[in-house]
């Protein structure tokens, strides 16, 4: 007899297996090259995924940009190799991977060992112990915090082998998954495609902040394509090579992260999941977002209102509030600079999936391009009265300098200048104290002796006008492709069809994300019922609503099921010259209308303008509960 975790996971591979088949038979989306037996990681969006994508665009655009005021960009694909150096994707951005050591079959090593846990813990392998189990159980929380030496050592202790040949494996490694190109005929300039759209708005900050008038805090949003040379890809569209990203850069005072429409959001309640519950084992909870910024359990208001945000912008769409959480990134997780992360996690058939990345990056990335580019991306704040405040100067003697260090002077200058004020009051002491000090230079890669002849360390009061710093940035990056297909799950259901004798499939999509708005039918193939569907087609386009006709001889159920397998919300029946019925996908239920009421009825619903229920009551159709 199966166990309940043994019938779960056949029932969710069932239901995605469902879900998949539909999807691509209906061309939501397929295989990319299928012809040629298609390559991993790469899938063409058919004419329903194609709307249905740019119906969550559009969607994006409106509850981000158009409500934020934010300046939309539009940056290349491919970059020059330094501005990926800089930001240091070129040396970090990288998988650990190991090699079938007979066919040379490459795997992610963090992927092989998660895989291999959760398959024991899943199937509640009799021979696992419970100490074995909580050993499994911490290898998974602490997995993205493991060396390549210690993923190493647990596919050893594990005896994981390749899963296709049952091959040993070679050892962890880094592999970097950016795409090399080179820029220009001459191989000189190398490039990348570009892993994430964020780079582009970066480097464009001094004239982003220029266009909006030398101001703070403004946003700067991009949708584009990204790039990322997967070493194993799998899940359908959770892990490609080649994706859309929607990001978002709020540049921010870093001494001021409060954000003015914060009350909007403040009370929304939904599922939160901090580092703490995380790593005593307890669940997600439902949590009011301003009492986890008023605890300090989220950083700062302006993360807590893109949180909110964010949340508003997934449910709208379809996806089931109930199947998502957000998750704090745990210590191990984020970068040094990062003040605090947290994910939009969306459960499916695969588990939780991150699908919304929302950071508090701090000011590393201008900062890190302010370095490389040696141009200051700073904002400023004009005082209304000057200020005296104590600076630290620093000034290096040249020539003493250059007598000491000949053509190493310049450097030696650059990082005397570059102290910080701890360093340079430790030099200042030293240098009183002992006449010289030793002092690594790292551009010259060598410690150097300078005396204190060489440089005047001091602290004066002068008076500014102005206060010069980084900005601080807010940001949320959203995997759309990932979004999609878990609307697509949350989405999908079956239903007996009239008979009972099978199963009908129907994607419930709210209206703003159906690919098609309404489908027209004629009842039967009949020359006067084409002309008033073609009539009815002519004023949903003059109206902007897409549609379909169908005039095939099927049979209206038939027709209705097709419709439904689309996510249609509405199907017109023409059953006469005068009037039509109009249906709605989940309830079934239809009303009557004039024909040349049917573009404002559906325009005006699939708008938001009224609910169906209103309709019903307008038509006088037997009313249905909302949630039908």
């Amino acid at each position: 007899m199966a166990s309940n975790s043994d019938s779960n996971v056949t029932n969710r591979d069932a239901f995605r297996q469902a879900v998949v088949n539909t999807l691509e038979r209906r061309l939501f989306y397929v295989p990319s090259f299928k012809i040629y037996g298609g390559v991993a990681g790469l899938y063409d969006y058919g004419p329903p995924g194609c709307a249905v994508k740019a119906n969550v665009l559009a969607f994006w655009r409106q509850h981000f940009v158009l409500e934020e005021n934010m300046l939309e960009v539009d940056c290349p694909c491919v970059t020059p190799e330094i501005v990926l150096k800089a930001s240091g994707h070129v040396d970090k951005f990288t998988d650990l991977m190991v090699k079938d050591g007979k066919t040379g079959a490459c795997y992610r090593a963090d992927h092989l060992l998660k895989d291999f846990c959760k398959e024991k813990l899943e199937k509640k392998d009799v021979s696992i112990t419970a100490d074995k189990a909580a050993e499994l159980k911490h290898v998974l929380a602490v997995l993205d915090d493991l060396s390549a030496d210690e993923l190493g050592e647990k596919i050893k202790e594990y005896a994981i082998v390749a899963p296709d040949t049952k091959n040993p494996l070679s050892d962890p490694y880094p592999f970097n998954l950016m795409f090399q190109t080179s820029i220009g005929p001459s191989g000189l300039s190398p490039g990348f495609m570009r892993p994430e759209t964020a780079q582009g708005i970066f480097v464009n900050f001094k004239d982003l902040y220029y266009y909006n008038g030398n101001k703070l805090p403004f946003a700067a949003a991009q949708i584009g394509m990204a790039f990322r040379n997967e070493i194993s890809p799998r899940q359908g569209l959770l892990r490609v090579r080649e994706f859309t990203l929607a990001e978002i850069e709020h540049f921010v005072d870093p001494e001021d992260k409060s954000h003015p429409k914060f009350p909007e959001v403040s009370n929304l309640e939904f599922l939160m999941f901090p580092r703490e519950k995380q790593v005593s084992g307890q669940p997600a909870e439902k949590t009011c977002l301003g009492e986890a910024v008023s605890k300090g359990i989220v950083n700062n208001e302006t993360l807590g209102y893109f949180i909110g945000r964010v949340y508003l912008f997934l449910t709208y769409l379809g996806i089931d509030k109930d199947r998502l959480r957000f998750r704090q990134h745990l210590g191990n997780e984020m970068a040094h600079y990062a003040a605090d992360c947290w994910d939009a996690e969306i459960e499916c058939s695969y588990g939780w999936i991150e699908c919304v990345g929302i950071a508090d990056r701090s000011a590393y990335d201008l900062r890190a391009h302010t370095d490389k580019s040696g141009v200051p991306l700073v904002a400023h704040e004009k005082f209304a009265e000057p200020r005296e405040v104590e600076k630290l100067v620093i000034v290096p003697v040249k020539k003493d300098l250059g007598l000491a260090f000949k053509g190493d002077q310049r450097m030696v200058c650059e990082a005397l200048e570059a102290m910080s004020e701890k360093e340079a009051m430790e030099m200042k002491a030293d240098l009183e104290s002992k006449g010289k000090v030793e002092f690594h230079v790292c551009t010259l890669a060598k410690t150097v002796t300078i005396r204190k002849s060489m440089v005047t360390i001091a602290k004066e009061i002068k008076k500014e006008h102005q206060r010069v710093f980084t900005p601080s940035v807010i940001e949320p990056s959203f995997g759309i492709g990932r979004i999609i297909y878990c609307l697509y799950e949350h989405s999908f259901y079956t239903r007996p069809s009239k008979t009972g004798d099978e199963q009908l499939n129907v994607f419930r999509f709210p209206q703003i994300v159906a690919p098609i708005k309404c489908t027209v039918f004629p009842l039967v193939q009949n020359q006067e019922y084409e002309e008033v569907a073609k009539h009815i087609a002519h004023m949903l386009t003059a109206a902007g609503i897409s549609y379909k006709i169908d005039i095939t001889g099927t049979s209206i159920g038939k027709r209705y099921a097709r419709t439904d397998e689309l996510g249609v919300p509405f199907a017109v029946t023409v059953d006469s010259t005068s009037s039509v019925t109009i249906r709605e996908r989940d309830s079934k239920v239809q009303i009557r209308v004039n024909v040349e009421e049917v573009a404002s009825v559906v325009k005006e619903v699939t708008e938001g303008q009224s609910t169906w229920n209103d309709m019903l009551s307008k038509y006088n159709a037997p009313q249905v509960p909302d949630d039908e």
